[in-house]
């Protein structure tokens, strides 16, 4: 056999032994095709893929971060506002990754979009801005049941910012301001309730205590006689002289 002929078979083998051989990281799967057809996931790790018989596409499994641009969108009550979000993803499955679906990762994009504007449209409002996990939540049940037929698990959806036209601010503001100004009056005629009841009670204790009245209102003059006060009016309680006019009553003659 000529040495030439051995050299080049050693070549060739060699050639085509580096050309099968392929590494595929832990993060990553190889869907392999042989003769066009679906034959298995390979992979991690060092894999023989023979040239012209078959064919290898690399899947990533990490989890994705994608950023869902600004949608406009109507709520429940009629306002028109645009929402973006973050939705965060990976391929579960390669196969159906790379064979169901042409783009797996616009195609998610896409429905993500629609989804959010679709779940959107279903709440008022006040519950965009005051429910933000549950509408979190709603588009993720959602999307991940849809894209789960592509492989593709979705872990989690952040709508990030609900964006209002300025004329919609203002009558907000205005709004939060009537609530605030409704609320200080009620809690202003609850003190007042309050404050007119234990009145009441402190009425009911004096004048059910014999010397209330009187002790009371030695206690006002106490507090008078501290002020600089060059005159002092006060009106003099009958119930203080009542005790000297029984007396006088008594010690009058008979008729």
């Amino acid at each position: 056999m000529p040495i030439d002929f051995v050299l080049f078979f050693f070549v060739a083998l060699t050639l085509f032994l580096m050309a099968s051989l392929t590494i595929i990281y832990e993060y990553q799967r190889a869907v392999v095709f042989q003769l066009g057809r679906f034959l298995k996931v390979k992979g991690p790790g060092l894999i023989i893929v023979i040239p012209f018989l078959q064919r290898k596409v690399r899947v990533d499994l990490r989890t994705q971060v994608h950023e869902v641009p600004a949608q406009d969108a109507i709520s429940r009550d009629n306002v028109s506002i645009k929402v973006d979000a973050v939705l965060y993803f990976r391929v579960s499955d390669p196969e159906k990754a790379f064979i169901q679906v042409v783009d797996y990762y616009s195609a998610t994009s896409k429905l993500a979009q629609t989804t959010m504007r679709s779940v959107l449209g279903k709440h008022d409002l006040d519950e965009m801005l005051a429910e933000r996990d549950r509408l979190n939540n709603a588009i993720h049940t959602i999307l991940n049941d849809q894209v789960k037929e592509w492989g593709v698990m979705v872990l989690n959806v952040e709508v990030r910012d609900i964006q209002l036209s300025d004329d919609m601010i203002r009558a907000i503001a205005k709004q939060a301001e009537a609530e605030r100004d409704r609320r200080a009056k009620v809690i202003h005629a609850e003190a007042e309730r309050q404050a007119a009841q234990t009145l009441v009670n402190a009425a009911h204790i004096l004048s059910s205590e014999t010397g209330g009245m009187q002790l009371r209102y030695l206690q006002t003059l106490a507090e008078i006689a501290t002020e600089k006060n060059s005159t002092v009016v006060f009106p003099l309680p009958i119930d203080l002289i009542k005790p000297f006019l029984k007396m006088a009553g008594d010690s009058s003659p008979l008729d």
